[in-house]
């Protein structure tokens, strides 16, 4: 990928966080949505468009092409001593897992009992931790993969296990937007690396829908869980009746 294009994948990226769209741009440019997009299409945009462009995102455009070299760069886990510090501190998990979704320091403020302190207090640690960076008029760039995870069996994990799975499970799974599905069967090695294959493409597709689901306002979005598990399992109650 060049850099040209880094910086579209940028911009493409910028435009649906933001649920900025082409005739958005067109109308504050004073030209065509054809225009617009057959130039985001071909590349061939002029500097001085590129800065009109950056400008209304709110960003410079030294900022963008700064956010784009970075993009090859982001994190895909953490240590376990950030992990620590941020299951340490309620607000500092909440405001991370807000930030992961893309919510901006007036959405958390607003729905959340934080004053502007507090969150800037915290989405300045998460900046030290590398999970962002906090930019001018505390700003929020990204700074995580999209296949970003949490340490296997980590101090995330286990706090999910420890304070989250129980609230969870918690549901008869009988409304339209909500589904739970069990079954078992007997895999070969090869059957079940398979099926691990099968996880990570789902898992895929979450991150993938929610990046095309940021374009929507945050009424508009709701937090939704996904549990994935497969392991080699038997009823304990069928194990004491083994010979």
């Amino acid at each position: 990928m060049t850099e040209l294009d880094n910086i579209f994948k940028t911009l493409k990226k910028r435009l649906r966080a933001q649920g900025t769209t082409y005739r958005d741009i067109a109308g504050q440019m004073g030209v065509s949505e054809s225009a617009i997009k057959r130039r985001f299409a071909s590349r061939r945009v002029s500097a001085e468009d590129l800065v009109a462009i950056a400008n209304l995102l709110g960003f410079t455009l030294a900022e963008l092409a700064q956010e784009a070299a970075l993009s090859e760069k982001r994190l895909h886990t953490l240590t376990p001593a950030q992990e620590r510090e941020l299951v340490a501190d309620t607000k500092l998990l909440l405001v991370t897992v807000c930030v992961l979704n893309q919510w901006s320091q007036d959405d958390i403020c607003a729905r959340y009992a934080l004053t502007q302190a507090e969150c800037v207090q915290r989405l300045a640690r998460l900046d030290r931790l590398g999970l962002i960076h906090l930019l001018p008029g505390n700003r929020i760039r990204h700074n995580v993969a999209r296949d970003f995870d949490w340490i296997p069996d980590g101090p995330i994990r286990r706090f999910f296990h420890d304070q989250g799975l129980a609230d969870f499970l918690r549901s008869a799974f009988t409304k339209n937007d909500e589904a739970m599905a069990f079954c078992h069967g007997m895999l070969t090695e090869a059957a079940i690396a398979r099926l691990q294959g099968e996880i990570q493409k789902l898992r895929q597709r979450l991150a993938e829908l929610h990046e095309e689901s940021l374009a929507a306002p945050l009424a508009k979005r709701r937090g939704c869980g996904l549990l994935l598990a497969a392991r080699e399992w038997e009823l304990a109650a069928f194990t004491q009746l083994k010979r």
